[in-house]
């Protein structure tokens, strides 16, 4: 489960960083066209329809950013849940106590036994 863990959460950083460069690379509507990379520099890169392209991308990588969020949330759930009752299945072994009867001391030879 951890395995799954790890992949997501590289997925999530990995998705996060797209969704931050697309969203700088848009243009602002007040500034005419002063974004990250410039206005000029978004169209020549992606052709002259860039803010559906942009929209797009922004769109789809929210829908995956949220998706990948609650996958790691639901995981991390499943997880606690499980390492808690997966310690309380490991069997217990309760060894009798052994009850050892008085002896009578036997002495030492050349020892004379006491009453």
């Amino acid at each position: 489960m951890s395995l799954l863990i790890g992949i997501l959460t590289f997925a999530l950083i990995i998705v996060s960083l797209f969704l931050i460069l697309v969203v700088l690379m848009q243009k602002a509507k007040a500034d005419g066209g002063v974004a990250a990379m410039g206005g000029g520099m978004a169209e020549s890169t992606f052709g002259a329809e860039t803010g559906n392209v942009l929209s797009k991308a922004t769109i789809n990588a929210a829908i995956a950013f949220f998706v990948l969020s609650f996958s790691l949330y639901l995981a991390h759930i499943y997880q606690a849940k499980h390492r808690d009752t997966a310690d309380s299945k490991l069997p217990t072994v309760v060894a009798p106590a052994k009850t050892l009867a008085p002896q009578p001391a036997t002495p030492k030879p050349g020892e004379q036994p006491r009453p």
